[in-house]
C-alpha cells in the first residue's frame, strides 16, 4: 500500500518529529482530550516496530508497550534477538488510546498516517516489524497475519520508495494463548537473521 499522501516532506530530526506529533489536531481521539503516547528508542539498530494503539498502561505512563504485552516484548522477544527499547524505534499506528480499548477506526488510522510516514522517513529503518493485524493492514491491506507472519516483504510506501516489512503477531497473542509464545520467538528470530 502506498501512503495516501503526495506532499513532499522535509528531513526532520526527532525533536521536530515529536513537535509534529504534538501539533496534530486532526485525530478524533486527541480532540477528545486523550493524551498522546510518544514513540521511544533511537532506531540505531535499523529496526522500527509498529503496534496498533496504546492501551491503558501506555496511556497512563505515556510510553508504548509498557503493559502486560509490553513486558513480553521487552523481557523476552527483544532480548532474544539482541535488541532493546533504546536501539529500536517503537511506535504505534495511532498515538492515542481508543476508548474502552477498542480497535482503532480507519478514520483514526488515517488521521495519524502522515505522522507515521514522517516517522519512517526520519528514522529510515532497514526493516519495519508490524506487530499485529492493524499494523499489518496499514501496509498490506489484503494480507492475513496468519498467512504472512515471519516473512519479509518489500513494499512501495511512496512512489519510488520501497521498504522491507516483517509481519509479526502482536505480543498480546502470547497472553491469550501461551502456546503461541514459541512461534512469536521464532518469528522474531527473522529480525536477527535479517540484520546479520
Amino acid at each position: 500500500m502506498q501512503f495516501p499522501i503526495t506532499n513532499k516532506f522535509p528531513n526532520l530530526n526527532k525533536q521536530e518529529l515529536f513537535q509534529k506529533i504534538n501539533d496534530l489536531k486532526t485525530c478524533p481521539l486527541k480532540n477528545a482530550g486523550i493524551k498522546v503516547v510518544y514513540p521511544i528508542g533511537d532506531g540505531s539498530s535499523g529496526v522500527m516496530l509498529i503496534g496498533e494503539a496504546p492501551g491503558a498502561k501506555e496511556d497512563e505512563l505515556g510510553e508504548p508497550f509498557v503493559g502486560a504485552s509490553g513486558k513480553f516484548l521487552n523481557n523476552t522477544l527483544l532480548p532474544s534477538v539482541d535488541l532493546n527499547r533504546e536501539n529500536i524505534y517503537l511506535t504505534n499506528i495511532v498515538k492515542c488510546r481508543p476508548p474502552l480499548n477498542r480497535d482503532p477506526s480507519e478514520k483514526e488510522k488515517l488521521a495519524w498516517s502522515e505522522i507515521l510516514l514522517m516517522e519512517i522517513l526520519t528514522v529510515k529503518p532497514k526493516i519495519i516489524a508490524c506487530l499485529g493485524r492493524h499494523s499489518l493492514s496499514f501496509f498490506m491491506p489484503e494480507a492475513k497475519i496468519s498467512e504472512v507472519h515471519g516473512k519479509v516483504f518489500e513494499i512501495e510506501i511512496l512512489k519510488g520508495l520501497k521498504q522491507k516489512v516483517l509481519p509479526l503477531y502482536h505480543p498480546a497473542v502470547a497472553l491469550y494463548n501461551p502456546g503461541m509464545r514459541p512461534k512469536l520467538i521464532e518469528d522474531f528470530g527473522v529480525l536477527k537473521g535479517f540484520l546479520g
